[in-house]
C-alpha cells in the first residue's frame, strides 16, 4: 500500500500528465485511454462508449448494496496557455484552464486508495466512477446519462468537485442548495437597408438598431429581475459592416443569459424577446431572434450537502468548511442533479505564497497540487462512510 508521500507523488506526475495533454470537448481520445489504462492497472472494471468519449469506472463491493457515484470532467479549454511551468500544456491553442485535469487524477486516487487499502472487499454496494466530455459547452453529462451511466448498478449519490481559486488550498466550499446558474446564448440578427454611408436617410441602419438593442437590454436584469435574485444578461459580441463609408444590411448580436430559478430563466427569455420587437418597430428594422438551450440550474440535494459538509468538517475541521452563495456560473452536473440526489462542492487551490491566484479560464490558471491529496481523502472518506452508513 502506498504511503501518503508516494501517492503524493503519484497524483502529481498523473496530474501535471493530463495538464500537458489537453484535449478539447469530445477530442478527449488520450485522456480517455489513459484513465482506463491507470483503473485497469488497479484492478477497477471499466467501460467506454462506441459513439463518444469518456470512462466509467466500476468497484463493486463484497455483496449487493447501494451504489454512490464520483463524477470528473475531463475537458479542457481552447486557451494558449502562458504559463512558464516544467509540465506547460503540450498542445498550441488548449490548456487546462478549469482544474478538470485535477478532477480527473483526484478521482483516480480515490481509486487507488480504494483497491490499495480493500475498502470496499467488506462492505456491500458499489462505487462508479464517471469521467465525463465535454463539460465546457457539449453537454457531455446529459450524453452520460442518455447511455445508462446510472443504471447497472442503479446510482443512488452522486458527488463532484471543482477547483476553487477564490479559496486558499486547505479549504472546502459548499452550497447548501443550488450551486450554479443556468446558462443559455441568444443569437439577434438585426436586418436593415444597407446604402452609403453619406446618404442614411435612404437606409435602415441595423447598427445603429443594435447599438440601441444592446443599451435596452441592460434594463432586462435591473428592472424585470427581483432584486434580492442574481441573474446576468451580457451581449458579448457584436458584428456588422465591412467597411467606413458603408451602411451594412445586417447587424448580430449574441450573448449569454443566466438565471438561478427557471422561472427567472424564463422571464429573461421572454423580455428579451418583447425588446427586440420594440426595436423593430421603432427602427424599421426585421430582426431574428434565436435562443440556444444550454445548462439548467444546478440544485444540489440538502441531504447529500449535509453528508459531505460533515465528512469535510470531520476531516479538516469546521473552520475549513465554507459556506458559498450560488455562482452564475453554470455547470452540467446539474443533468445529473436533476437525475438523482446530488451534490458538488469547491476544493480551494490558490496559495498566495506561490503565486498560484489567477481566476479559472485564465490563460495563468494553476493549482496549489496540495489539492489533489485533500480532494482524494474527502472522497474516499465519503465512499467509505456513504456504505457504512446504508
Amino acid at each position: 500500500m502506498a504511503s501518503n508521500e508516494e501517492l503524493m507523488e503519484w497524483l502529481v506526475n498523473l496530474r501535471r500528465d493530463f495538464h500537458m495533454h489537453p484535449e478539447t470537448l469530445y477530442n478527449e481520445n488520450r485522456t480517455t485511454a489513459r484513465i482506463q489504462q491507470v483503473l485497469e492497472d488497479l484492478g477497477v472494471e471499466t467501460y467506454t462508449f462506441q459513439d463518444m468519449t469518456g470512462v466509467v469506472g466500476l468497484i463493486r463491493g463484497k455483496s449487493l448494496g447501494k451504489t454512490i457515484a464520483l463524477r470528473a470532467d475531463m475537458d479542457a479549454l481552447p486557451i494558449q496557455e502562458m504559463n512558464q511551468v516544467p509540465y506547460r500544456s503540450k498542445v498550441d491553442g488548449c490548456m487546462h484552464a478549469c482544474g478538470h485535469d485535477a478532477h480527473v487524477t483526484i478521482l483516480l486516487g480515490v481509486a487507488r486508495r480504494i483497491m490499495e487499502q480493500g475498502l470496499l472487499t467488506s462492505r456491500a454496494g458499489n462505487v462508479k466512477l464517471f469521467f465525463q466530455p465535454a463539460e465546457e459547452g457539449g453537454a457531455g453529462a446529459q450524453r452520460m446519462i442518455e447511455r445508462g451511466v446510472l443504471e447497472d448498478p442503479r446510482v443512488d449519490w452522486i458527488l463532484a468537485a471543482h477547483m476553487d481559486p477564490d479559496l486558499p488550498v486547505g479549504t472546502i466550499g459548499t452550497h447548501s442548495r443550488q450551486s450554479h446558474a443556468s446558462a443559455d446564448t441568444f443569437v439577434l440578427k438585426i436586418q436593415g437597408r444597407g446604402g452609403h454611408g453619406a446618404r442614411p436617410q435612404q437606409c435602415i441602419d441595423p447598427i445603429l438598431a443594435g447599438a440601441q438593442l444592446v443599451v435596452a437590454l441592460q434594463s432586462v436584469v435591473s428592472r424585470s429581475v427581483d432584486p434580492l435574485e442574481a441573474a446576468v444578461v451580457s451581449v458579448c459580441r457584436f458584428s456588422s459592416g465591412t467597411t467606413s463609408n458603408v451602411i451594412p444590411e445586417v447587424a448580430e448580436l449574441e450573448g449569454t443569459i443566466r438565471a438561478l430559478t427557471e422561472e427567472t430563466r424564463q422571464a429573461l427569455w421572454r423580455r428579451i424577446q418583447e425588446i427586440v420587437e420594440g426595436i423593430d418597430r421603432a427602427f424599421g428594422t426585421i430582426s431574428d431572434a434565436s435562443f440556444k438551450e444550454g445548462y439548467p440550474p444546478c440544485m444540489n440535494d440538502h441531504e447529500v450537502v449535509h453528508f459531505i459538509k460533515q465528512v469535510a468538517e470531520d476531516l479538516f475541521t469546521r473552520e475549513r468548511v465554507k459556506e458559498l452563495p450560488p455562482s452564475t456560473g453554470a455547470e452540467d452536473f446539474a443533468f445529473f442533479a436533476q437525475q438523482r440526489p446530488s451534490a458538488i462542492i469547491r476544493i480551494g487551490c490558490s496559495n498566495e505564497a506561490k503565486g498560484i491566484t489567477h481566476p479559472l479560464h485564465s490563460a495563468h490558471f494553476d493549482i496549489d497540487e496540495e489539492a489533489l491529496m485533500i480532494g482524494t481523502e474527502l472522497f474516499t472518506t465519503a465512499v467509505v462512510r456513504f456504505l457504512d452508513q446504508c
